[in-house]
């Protein structure tokens, strides 16, 4: 969000002022806001092929939602992005970071609720489009469920709106517009005590969407997510085998 509190979908500049954010993730945000100001875009996680985590995951318009009696998996729609969450389980003790964290499940009635926590901090570590940076104290909370059609559809033209654009634009393409049934709400809460001075909250909408995904691979074309440059996709050391 800008600082007059407008939203651009096309420029990833935030608001460094913000009491929320520590001086040194408001710096970072500044720092950001200025590269994309100057018609550059800044280089994410997204933009770079590597692994999304929580919740800035949350930006990729599809998710599909596997259940098991002892696990759930998440998949997402960009660059084959996978999560495991483990139900009805402690977090381990002493658990090693990872990109998607340690995330333990159970549900509370009809509302799951995914508690998530070990994000490694990677080059690109970052919660939000606006580059605002995370440590390795990040905590983040999910709550999923189930809400009627006009819930889903009221909630998803105020996005729309919040993101200047109009009912049908191209982020609403997705959705199976002949659908009438349910939609799916998380409401999240994140904790990061390294860059933030509270917790704070976000909600994210679902519909249900058209039957296929269109595979896309991010790195198999370096230019295709940063334009401008090559993508800084992860390259390992030495060969696994």
């Amino acid at each position: 969000m800008r600082r007059n509190g407008k939203f651009s979908f096309f420029q990833n500049v935030g608001d460094y002022t913000n009491s929320i954010l520590k001086p040194q993730a408001a710096e970072a945000v500044r720092k950001f806001g200025e590269i994309e100001l100057n018609g550059v875009n800044f280089p994410t996680p997204r933009n770079q092929c590597w692994p999304q985590a929580v919740p800035l995951i949350f930006y990729d318009e599809s998710v599909q939602l596997l259940q098991q009696p002892d696990k759930i998996t998440l998949v997402y729609n960009y660059d084959h992005e996978v999560r495991h969450v483990l139900m009805n389980k402690p977090h381990l003790v002493g658990v090693t970071p990872s990109w998607s964290g340690d995330s333990i499940g159970h549900y509370e009635g009809d509302t799951l609720v995914i508690d998530t926590v070990g994000i490694k901090v990677g080059p690109f570590a970052m919660v939000d489009r606006f580059g605002t940076p995370h440590t390795e104290a990040l905590h983040v909370v999910e709550r999923y469920r189930l809400i009627d059609y006009d819930a889903a559809l009221e909630w998803q033209e105020r996005g729309l709106k919040d993101y200047l654009l109009a009912p049908g634009a191209d982020s609403a393409a997705l959705v199976d517009s002949d659908y009438k049934g349910k939609g799916l709400q998380l409401e999240f809460t994140v904790e990061d005590e390294g860059v933030f001075t509270m917790p704070w909250s976000g909600i994210v909408t679902y519909r249900r969407g058209i039957p296929a995904w269109l595979e896309f691979v991010c790195a198999e074309n370096l230019r295709a997510t940063y334009v401008t440059r090559d993508s800084a996709v992860p390259r390992a050391e030495k060969p696994d085998f």
